[in-house]
């Protein structure tokens, strides 16, 4: 007889979802709310700083802090939640958040600031406000792999991360277009802007009141193990042999993501300038960047279970390898773009397809890890990925600034090392090495 850890389907983790306890129902719904929040505005805070004035080494600035945030807010946020315990962190990751889509959304108001004979800018609100928002994702992302470990069997991993990535990706879909209904709305990006940066606090507002007056974290141990620098050196040395390769080639093909990611948005409404017009609407480069970035999220939705199950037949390593290729030449491909709205729409698409091979990707990830070690083995591959990540942005502005082909095409090239480099090493997790 089949059990639950033998099959996964589309909708086990609705049917979960629907029965959780309140105290995991309400901090879900928060996740939503600041997923809704992030993907409203991240996206677009390069081309803000580009109208406020900031040039392209700034915005690649801008993105290796992001990545040094990413990199390093776990730890210390962990540590915090020892003193404080889950319910006031989360409260107070969640005010800090909120107040930061506020920095963002005053940022055009205020006027330079000369200070011991340099001039400030507004753009350097922006910094602020990135150290604020980022706060209330300090929680969870190697909780979230070990529970999906510990409730799915080995070879169904891919699947079961597929059937949790549909809704957590639905919060994606939405943010982007109603970034860019509101945009499409009003006269100017900025504007425009200041409303979706309004929207945001708002939901980030709301899930941290919500949160706090009907989150019961009184059985709950996060944060409760944290055992400083020596674990995270005996982690990283502990890390499973097969994971070494893996982590080598995605390190370079993310590496060559973030020299140009930033920089999508303003290719779009600034190098090739590419509005849309059609179906009795006209919309401004800006607003057309909200769609295209739908378009990217519909496609990841509806190939992930169908590009997961193809893993139980070809293995994950062919899957994940897709995806990195995907990842490795999309910048090449949308730099050298004819400047056509329906070409762009058709690289958003294709541009969608790197997320089908995240669950497979993850699933290789935490599939060699020990029983109970799922989530210390998730962290530390993502530390170490995302610190030697962390300049990308910088030297991609430093050669944007320079020429933007020629940003994209190095970006392409690492990105392809990192492919051939998987290719050659890259190891099979065994559950899959027999397809069916």
């Amino acid at each position: 007889m089949a059990t639950r850890r033998d099959t996964v389907d589309a909708f086990d983790s609705f049917r979960q979802f629907v029965g959780l306890e309140r105290d995991v129902l309400v901090l879900s719904l928060a996740m939503l709310a600041f997923s809704l929040s992030f993907q409203m505005t991240g996206r677009y805070i390069p081309e803000y700083l580009r109208v406020l004035g900031a040039g392209a080494t700034v915005v690649g600035l801008y993105g290796s802090v992001g990545n040094l945030i990413g990199a390093l807010y776990p730890y210390p946020g962990g540590a915090l939640s020892d003193r404080l315990g889950s319910r006031l962190s989360l409260t107070l990751f969640g005010t800090l958040s909120s107040a930061g889509f506020l920095f963002w959304f005053v940022a055009p108001t205020v006027p330079p600031v000369t200070l011991a004979g340099v001039s400030l800018e507004p753009w350097l609100w922006i910094f602020v406000g990135l150290f604020l928002t980022q706060a209330w994702k300090s929680f969870g992302l190697g909780a979230t792999f070990a529970i999906v470990k510990q409730s799915v069997s080995t070879d169904k991993l891919a699947m079961g991360f597929a059937s949790t990535e549909i809704f957590r990706r639905i919060g994606f879909l939405l943010g982007p277009l109603i970034a860019a209904v509101l945009l499409a709305a009003t006269a100017s990006f900025v504007v425009g802007f200041q409303y979706v940066l309004l929207v945001a606090a708002a939901f980030g507002i709301v899930a941290t009141v919500a949160q706090h007056v009907l989150y019961d974290a009184g059985e709950d141990s996060i944060g409760k193990s944290f055992e400083g620098l020596a674990q995270l050196r005996a982690d990283v040395r502990s890390l499973p042999a097969t994971l070494r390769p893996l982590l080598v080639a995605d390190t370079l093909v993310r590496f060559a993501n973030g020299m140009v990611y930033v920089f999508f948005v303003i290719v779009v409404t600034d190098f090739l300038a590419v509005g849309f017009t059609g179906f009795g609407v006209s919309l401004r480069p800006d607003a057309f960047f909200g769609i295209l970035l739908g378009v990217e999220m519909v496609i990841a939705i509806l190939t992930k279970l169908p590009v997961s199950k193809l893993a139980e037949r070809t293995g994950l390593k062919p899957v994940v390898g897709l995806g990195f290729t995907i990842y490795a030449v999309f910048p090449i491909l949308l730099i050298l773009a004819p400047s056509n709205q329906w070409v762009l729409v058709a690289l958003f698409a294709f541009s969608g397809l790197r997320f089908a091979g995240l669950p497979a990707h993850k699933a290789l990830i935490v599939g060699p890890a020990e029983r109970n070690s799922g989530g210390r083995v998730t962290g530390t591959y993502y530390l170490v990925r995302n610190t030697v990540v962390i300049p990308s942005a910088a030297l991609g502005g430093w050669l944007y600034a320079t020429d933007p082909t020629l940003a994209f095409g190095v970006a392409s090239l690492v990105g392809l090392v990192g492919v051939g480099y998987f290719a050659v090493r890259g190891e099979e997790f065994e559950a899959y090495a027999g397809g069916v």
